[in-house]
């Protein structure tokens, strides 16, 4: 029977929260960018054309909106983290990678990264 591996990307998820260690990152809400790559077996839903068959990708990203908006971080690692777990919770979830830019962190820099990837073990 064929696999076939369908991969989603949410791509340029604007978000504020409060992220970082200094006084103004603490006191005020900063925008994150957020990209992540999702990498699942869709057989099911392309073979059968039924949303109960597929990843809800809608219900990932309000999860994500959710716990980045309503939290607060010291370091970007700790995002990252959160938002990879969160793209990982489903069991048809075979790997998972996350970006996360913080705009305007670094002078003359137009942003930082930061990157975390995960793979279900064998």
């Amino acid at each position: 029977m064929k696999q076939d591996q369908a991969v989603i990307r949410i791509k340029n998820l604007r978000l504020r929260t409060f992220i970082g260690i200094n006084d103004d990152e603490i006191q005020n809400k900063q925008d994150v960018v957020i990209n992540a790559t999702i990498a699942y077996c869709a057989t099911r839903a392309t073979n059968s054309d039924n949303m109960d068959d597929a990843l809800n990708y809608r219900t990932i990203c309000k999860a994500i909106i959710a716990r980045v908006e309503n939290n607060r971080f010291s370091l970007l690692e700790k995002l990252t983290a959160e938002v990879l777990g969160l793209c990982c919770e489903h069991h048809w979830v075979d790997n998972a990678t996350v970006e996360i830019d913080k705009p305007h962190a670094l002078r003359f820099a137009d942003s930082v990264s930061m990157s975390l990837s995960w793979q279900r073990p064998n």
